[in-house]
């Protein structure tokens, strides 16, 4: 029997910086999953971090709170996706309207989103922060110890990532704090936060195995260091960089281009042979408590039993910005009037024309008294994006030949076996080709919470937002929580512009 034990660590203090958690959530591992819970016992904190049994339960909570709504639902939405072309807000136009000032730019410092998306990435980084500096004290398998302290490195460099993403200069926390003259920090600059990033991937990498069991599928591997070391390059254009650690996740062996592109989003085909990273999400029906990813239902169709509630929908722009016959736009986008592939007929009329497809879950696998699509994974690194990563890193590099193989890998799977869609890409001048690269990034990628960033990484902001109010030197990064800056009596200092 799975159970959930609440770790009461004595973190009171820490909830007033950067909204890290009081109390640390274990749901602990047995053969069946690592993810399944039971909220039912409770384990003092005095009497924690004792042995492997202790181990394992902390890791799996880290795992447990990647899937919280603030990691998945409103607060990312907001923070990582509302500002791109690609989506607007949906739903009703009365509903959760602070969403639209992230569409045009004029969100302040006190909108609430801004300090769920904060404190869920600081959860996260104190989870990692415990398990990293507790574990190597416990008596337990050497190997096994080794490896959990590796996951919680990606876990952490992970949310430094969209922090840094999101608000440049953020606290560099590396530990828990031994007393109150720690709790409070200032911002550190964002080429130390990418260094320390960059240090917990590449330790990471050399220690995550590159497969696991069947008890422990979705756990974190060496391919996800890889993949998101590479990623976290590419945001500072460390091309050779980006290019090398691509070619180590493919010289792997083990991820391939799923061949049904619509239906590599499907809950039947989670992990697949392209899944590098997915935040796991499930519905247990013994475990509501375990049930409690709203990633799909907060996206999904409004007004239909099963649906959801209909926010952050695809726009007109994504629809018209595939190449004609691109079956990439009908698998990313649910329209008005249609019949899925799943078999659910979606009305004429309703709130919204489109809907985001790649976070449906068919109507038929909803459980009364359950959120909607609890059990739809959150597919965060895809190998296709390793592709693309690369053949931008090679065209950066001068290895047009490379950049082509690249994309044509990604090109030919949408393109299955039609002979009339999507043609090869024959530039080979390098603005030219990494325009394709672009576009390619953009309809392969779409809604799936990388597009705002991909863009400003690529200095486009002014010419593709500009528009909606997007400007330079303010917008590139979003407005520090002003709860936060309030709880370190002024020691966070925010952004220019706000």
């Amino acid at each position: 029997m799975k159970k959930n034990i609440e770790l009461k660590k004595d973190l009171r203090q820490l909830a007033l910086y950067a909204g890290l958690a009081a109390t640390l959530l274990i749901p602990s591992a047995c053969q069946e999953s690592f993810l399944d819970t039971d909220p039912q016992g409770k384990q003092a904190g005095e009497v924690f971090w004792q042995n492997e049994e202790d181990a394992t339960k902390a890791v799996n909570a880290m795992y447990a709170n990647l899937r919280s709504w603030n990691n998945t639902a409103f607060a990312p939405i907001a923070v990582e996706s509302m500002g791109s072309d690609e989506v607007e807000k949906g739903s009703t136009a009365a509903d959760a309207t602070f969403f639209n000032t992230y569409s045009d730019f004029s969100v302040g410092s006190t909108d609430g989103q801004l300090g769920g998306f904060w404190q869920g990435q600081y959860q996260n980084i104190n989870y990692a922060n415990q398990v990293l500096d507790n574990i190597p004290s416990i008596t337990m398998d050497a190997a096994l110890k080794e490896r959990y302290l590796a996951e919680a490195k990606f876990v952490r460099a992970y949310s430094y990532f969209r922090l840094v993403r999101a608000f440049g200069d953020v606290p560099l926390r590396l530990k828990v704090p031994a007393g109150t003259d720690e709790y409070n920090l200032p911002r550190t600059a964002k080429a130390e936060v990418y260094a320390a990033i960059e240090k917990d991937l590449t330790e990471a990498a050399a220690v995550l195995p590159t497969t696991y069991n069947a008890a422990n599928v979705g756990r974190i591997t060496k391919g996800a260091a890889l993949s998101l070391h590479a990623k976290v390059s590419m945001y500072q254009q460390k091309w050779q960089q980006v290019y090398d650690l691509t070619n180590q996740v493919t010289a792997l062996g083990i991820y391939s281009l799923f061949a049904d592109y619509e239906q590599l989003f499907r809950v039947k085909n989670e992990n697949s042979t392209e899944s590098i990273f997915e935040i796991q999400n499930e519905l247990v029906l013994e475990n509501k408590d375990a049930s409690n990813s709203q990633y799909s239902e907060v996206q999904g169709v409004r007004g239909i039993n099963g649906g959801g509630w209909g926010f952050n929908v695809p726009t007109e722009a994504l629809s018209k910005s595939y190449e004609t016959g691109d079956p990439r736009r009908d698998a990313t986008i649910i329209y008005r009037g249609e019949t899925t592939p799943d078999g659910d007929v979606i009305p004429v009329q309703g709130d919204n024309p489109m809907y985001n497809q790649k976070s449906y879950v068919p109507f038929k696998l909803f459980v009364s008294g359950f959120a909607s699509g609890a059990q739809q994974n959150v597919r965060v690194i895809r190998y296709a994006d390793v592709l693309l990563m690369n053949a931008e890193a090679a065209n950066e590099l001068g290895k047009t030949p490379e950049a082509l193989a690249s994309l044509e890998k990604v090109r030919a799977r949408a393109r299955g076996n039609s002979t009339t869609i999507l043609p090869k890409v024959t530039a080979t001048a390098k603005a030219a080709l990494q325009e394709a690269i672009w576009h390619e990034r953009h309809v392969e990628l779409a809604m799936e919470f990388d597009r705002y960033f991909d863009v400003i990484r690529q200095g486009r902001g002014t010419t593709v937002f500009g528009p909606r109010g997007w400007k330079a030197n303010k917008n590139e990064v979003w407005p520090v929580p002003q709860s936060e800056i309030d709880l370190s009596g002024g020691t966070l200092a925010q952004n220019p512009g706000y």
